[in-house]
């Protein structure tokens, strides 16, 4: 298992140890094996390069249309050129950890959009994300998505009263949450997990990078940074 971990490696050398060296040379998977072994500091960047180009190879395989958000379930600016996007569960305790980390970016950078990908998968929590969808409708997006996580109660009375505290009209939030559009765009948002290879939430897109897990506010806008300036 080793030694075909290496060989598969050696299709990266080239990046790191010169384009030539294994082209030309005539050298054969031994000597690839034994170049590698002897120099066991390249392994950890052919690695973070192979996990970025599978991570670009997914990312292409759903194109643009995961950047693209729900009508109004956006934060930050909507117009701005920078995008990082969220996979988020309201019943997820590192979600909920999460939001003050994507509110100090935005903080920080006025030409940040958000896009929240609703993607619940704990147990009560698909009606709490087809209200916060239907709050979109009403251009209350934000106000209910954070009135949410600050309260963390996602019974129906919690749903309720973030839907007060957020200015919304209660009646035409239920009948809307339980639209076919919002349950399309549920079905989509775990379609996109799945062939973006996520495990679970709070998962992200930032640039051409796939991230997992509750990161820190530097590290997402870390990852934004270093994306734009490979691209560029």
């Amino acid at each position: 298992m080793v030694r075909n971990a290496l060989l598969v490696l050696a299709a990266l050398v080239a990046g790191f140890a010169g384009a030539g060296i294994f082209s030309w040379s005539g050298l054969g998977d031994r000597h690839v094996e034994r170049y590698l072994v002897a120099n066991p500091d390249l392994l950890p960047q052919m690695m973070a390069a192979l996990e970025r180009k599978r991570a670009e190879d997914r990312l292409a395989s759903v194109g643009g249309d995961v950047r693209t958000p729900y009508g109004g379930a956006v934060l930050g600016n909507p117009n701005g050129s920078k995008t990082l996007v969220k996979f988020t569960d309201y019943n997820c305790g590192y979600c909920r950890a999460s939001a003050g980390e994507v509110q100090k970016m935005i903080a920080a950078d006025p030409d940040l959009r958000v896009v929240i990908r609703e993607w619940p998968i704990f147990e009560g929590s698909d009606i709490a994300a087809r209200m916060a969808l239907a709050a979109a409708k009403q251009g209350k997006y934000r106000e209910y998505h954070l009135a949410l996580f600050e309260s963390g109660d996602t019974s129906m009375a919690g749903l309720e009263a973030a839907a007060q505290k957020a200015g919304l009209d209660l009646a035409r939030l239920k009948n809307d949450a339980g639209s076919a559009e919002i349950g399309f765009e549920l079905s989509r948002n775990a379609q996109f997990a799945q062939e973006l290879g996520f495990t679970g939430t709070p998962s992200w897109v930032a640039g051409s990078r796939i991230i997992e897990g509750a990161v820190p506010a530097e590290a997402l806008a870390s990852a934004l940074s270093e994306s734009a300036a490979s691209e560029s």
